[in-house]
């Protein structure tokens, strides 16, 4: 789907606020392209849950995001988070099987359930006990929360 269906009119002017992320991003020293589709993600989160299981979460997760939010790949297609598998040592084959078997679907229902039941909305969601802080925040809103719920450094 578009961005622009997507947010179907939501949000005014599209370009300036994808110009505006991608400014925070670049700032931070992260690589963002000037993508113009979204994906389903679905997939990428059970094959996520057998990378993990791998060893290998952290490093599935950042091939992810590169290829959804950099390379601008349709990371809701088997071949696309095979390759991505295959790329970081993950066995091809039992990738392809756990997708297309969806041998993790229940892990991820169980996830998706218990952030409704949490009432987590917005992605990032920061939560230590019953404070949360929602969507991406500076350094210091974090650091607020941290001190709030008196996490020592």
């Amino acid at each position: 789907m578009s961005l622009e269906a997507l947010f179907g009119g939501r949000i005014k002017d599209l370009e300036s606020a994808q110009k505006r992320l991608k400014q925070v991003a670049q700032e931070l020293g992260l690589a963002l392209s000037d993508r113009n589709m979204t994906y389903n993600s679905r997939l990428a989160q059970e094959l996520g849950k057998w990378a993990e299981a791998h060893g290998k979460g952290d490093a599935f997760h950042a091939a992810v995001f590169r290829a959804y939010f950099v390379d601008c790949l349709n990371i809701g297609k088997i071949d696309e988070l095979v390759k991505l598998a295959k790329s970081l040592g993950l066995p091809e084959q039992e990738a392809r099987s756990v997708l297309e078997q969806r041998t993790h679907k229940e892990a991820v229902d169980n996830d998706w359930a218990r952030s409704r039941e949490m009432r987590v909305m917005v992605v990032p969601t920061f939560m230590i006990g019953d404070q949360a802080v929602e969507g991406a925040q500076s350094y210091e809103i974090l650091e607020k929360l941290l001190s709030s719920c008196e996490v020592k450094k």
